[in-house]
């Protein structure tokens, strides 16, 4: 008789779930990785300014409030068929802008309505992709999973990065072909959406409850705390945006306040805590039942309305607080350390991949084998361990002035910190988002999961925002060390943490 290793041996990879998963998050983390690395250097080449340039992050706000339109999506279901069409739609923006490439440089206005697009359709991908993968899995499946999530996703990412290789072969010196670039970028796209295709079908799932979206709405009408509370949370994600448009549009009380500590930081945290405040009252109210039944409001009523949900999200802002406040600082502390920009390439970057891919791998198989709780706190210690690494490394390693080569002896000690930092932050990114999937309700798992990622999406910016005016005031060493002790205040929540989960279990 065979064995069930032998069973999973004769199974075609193409059947095979954690296949599915890996092409999945490699065409999730493509269309980042050229909005990030493809659009700036190209632009940035046409003569864009870095004024214009910074507005291109403006866009990536699609990321953040994909929430919004997450419930079309699942109630719509079909997510093969979302994703596949949005990567078509990707495919689209990117043989356009192959067509007239030049085009970017010469201020016109419909290569930001395509940029525009790009980010739309990208995280529709986010969204749908999400939801099948969680409605797919199994519980149990859901650590390894996330170990190929964390590897693909960073593999499609620097599939983008070979595009401007692409870009710089096929011109001439200091004459990129970007049509080139944004060509090869389409056909991975098309290629992409013909493969997904393919994939297995989405489980079935329970219909509906008839007329449930008249009854939602009537109940919104009767109870407006949902609109206000909902209108609180935008305003929080939406509120960066008010300083670089205020300066775009040449708004002086704007320019006069947008660099004030309260007006980059405090007001957009106090708006989504005011936001969410509302929201946990209203999933309590006396409309709630029937709201819970709702394609729209249904996810947030089934989140907030569970006993300790309030802590959890609080858990959810705050576990990866110290990795996320040091990771905007780290590329700068290597600058200043004296590092070219082939080293942190090199180091940081592609050495850094293979060890985040590694811990991703180990630590979803170290959840799969020991349950999500006990994977969160002590996958989150090691992770924690990384920001004394760096620490040590600002405390050791002076800073360099331009041009002067930094010492092997220091070049080890930074490069000893990186690669802790790589591994540690894929073992914690490993448990964190298996948490995330085993909180989500298959029944709503697209909408929940997008609702969960944009309150982390939320605290990592916010995080960033933070470390910048850390390192400042101070310096890399302490500010690093500080980041160390960031780590600690979600362990506090813990225990909510466990009853969730075991709560989740048992229904």
């Amino acid at each position: 008789m065979s064995s069930p290793s032998t069973d999973q041996a004769r199974v075609p990879v193409t059947r095979r779930l954690m296949f599915w998963v890996a092409l999945l998050y490699f065409s999730e983390g493509l269309p980042l990785g050229i909005f990030y690395d493809l659009f700036p250097v190209h632009m940035r080449q046409a003569g864009v300014g870095p004024a214009e340039i910074g507005l291109l992050s403006l866009l990536g706000l699609a990321w953040t409030v994909k929430f919004l339109w997450a419930p079309l999506i699942d109630a719509w279901r079909g997510h093969r068929l979302w994703i596949a069409g949005a990567n078509v739609g990707m495919a689209v923006v990117l043989a356009t802008l192959a067509l007239s490439p030049q085009a970017l440089g010469q201020g016109a206005t419909w290569p930001w309505v395509l940029l525009a697009a790009f980010t739309f359709l990208s995280a529709t991908n986010d969204i749908a992709t999400d939801g099948y993968t969680i409605e797919l899995l199994s519980k149990g499946q859901y650590g390894v999973a996330n170990g190929l999530r964390i590897g693909f996703y960073r593999v499609g990412m620097l599939a983008a990065g070979a595009l401007l290789v692409v870009a710089g072969w096929s011109g001439t010196p200091g004459q990129p072909n970007w049509g080139a670039a944004y060509g090869m970028g389409a056909m991975l796209m098309l290629l992409n959406a013909m493969v997904i295709l393919t994939a297995p079908p989405q489980p079935a799932r329970v219909a509906r409850v008839e007329g449930a979206s008249a009854r939602e709405w009537a109940a919104v009408r009767a109870q407006p705390m949902w609109l206000v509370a909902l209108g609180l949370m935008l305003a929080g994600l939406l509120w960066p945006v008010l300083g670089p448009v205020g300066k775009a549009l040449d708004w002086a009380w704007v320019q006069a306040i947008s660099s004030a500590w309260w007006f980059k930081g405090a007001v957009p945290v106090g708006l989504m805590f005011a936001g969410a405040i509302l929201m946990v009252r209203a999933a309590r109210g006396p409309q709630a039942h029937t709201m819970s039944e709702g394609p729209v409001f249904g996810a947030w009523v089934d989140l907030l309305a569970r006993p300790g949900m309030l802590a959890v999200l609080v858990f959810i802002l705050t576990f990866k607080l110290g990795d996320a406040a040091m990771g905007f600082m780290v590329k700068p502390f290597w600058v200043d350390a004296g590092f070219t920009p082939a080293q942190i390439g090199l180091v940081s970057v592609n050495v850094g991949l293979g060890l985040s891919i590694l811990g991703g791998l180990i630590g979803g198989a170290y959840v799969d084998r020991v349950g999500i709780f006990k994977g969160l706190w002590v996958l989150g210690l090691w992770q924690a361990l990384s920001n004394l690494g760096y620490a040590l490394a600002a405390w050791y390693v002076p800073p360099t002035e331009a041009g002067m080569q930094v010492s092997i002896h220091y070049q080890a000690v930074v490069y000893a910190a990186s690669g802790l930092e790589s591994f540690t932050g894929g073992l914690g990114t490993g448990a964190f988002l298996a948490f995330l999937m085993g909180i989500t309700s298959k029944a709503r798992a697209t909408t929940e999961y997008a609702i969960l990622s944009s309150i982390f999406a939320f605290s990592r910016a916010v995080a960033g925002w933070a470390g910048g005016l850390g390192v400042e005031q101070m310096g890399y060493a302490s500010f690093f060390f500080l980041t160390f002790w960031l780590s600690f205040p979600a362990y506090l929540l813990l225990p909510a943490v466990r009853r969730m989960l075991s709560r989740d279990e048992t229904r």
